[in-house]
């Protein structure tokens, strides 16, 4: 089955999960690339997005997989097809052959920029990196059966803080994607909680890379 590595940035990242589904699909109708279709009394076309992406967030990592009618054409060709039938902020970046079962799937890149419009607090980044330096870090997330406290901190394999201007921090951190699973989201989160000072105006995430379990490249 063929898969594509695509990124969603600019004003895409207001799409939500449903709607980058539809676009996909009318994109492949557009490009003239027919998708199979699910068997049974509810067909549906042959194509899912590995790791969803919250509303809001960037990223040039993401895995598209699909499955097509009596087509011959290269990769090359499908990828081109459908960036000419995709909406900006959209892109495909590349199309190939025989990807990773998505269960190997377990970890990823982000940053998360934390924006203070009255400036970086003092000693800000001294104290976020001391903050993500703790044995445990518990933040409340919202599961199937309600609220439940989880500890972040073994979630994270690495993170560092760097100031990027007067008013921006930004963190880099490579976390769990899969089994168990740390939201970006989770991370501001507890910032909120125990650094409440340091809550940013705005905070921007964006997804940069994807692994294995043995930080592997993922694809």
């Amino acid at each position: 089955m063929p898969r594509a590595l695509f990124q969603k940035t600019g004003d895409a990242v207001y799409m939500s999960h449903l709607d980058l589904m539809r676009v996909f699909q009318r994109a492949f109708k557009r490009a003239g690339l027919h998708l199979t279709h699910t068997q049974g009394y509810n067909p549906r076309p042959s194509v899912s997005i590995a790791l969803p992406l919250s509303l809001g967030v960037q990223s040039r990592c993401e895995l598209l997989d699909f499955d097509l009618e009596g087509c011959d054409a290269s990769c090359e060709e499908i990828a081109g097809k459908l960036n000419n039938a995709l909406v900006s902020g959209v892109r495909v970046l590349e199309v190939y052959q025989d990807g990773r079962k998505i269960r190997d799937l377990a970890l990823l890149d982000c940053t998360i920029t934390l924006e203070y419009d009255s400036g970086v607090p003092e000693d800000a980044c001294c104290r976020l990196a001391g903050l993500f330096s703790a044995p445990a870090l518990i933040v409340e997330k919202k599961g199937k059966n309600g609220i439940v406290e989880q500890d972040i901190i073994p979630m994270i394999r690495r993170l560092t803080v760097n100031q990027v201007d007067g008013n921006t921090c930004a963190l880099d951190a490579r976390i769990c994607c899969q089994n168990p699973t740390l939201n970006p989201a989770q991370i501001v989160a507890a910032i909120e909680r125990y650094l409440p000072d340091l809550k940013p105006d705005f905070a921007f995430i964006c997804r940069n890379e994807i692994y294995d379990g043995n930080e592997t490249i993922f694809r």
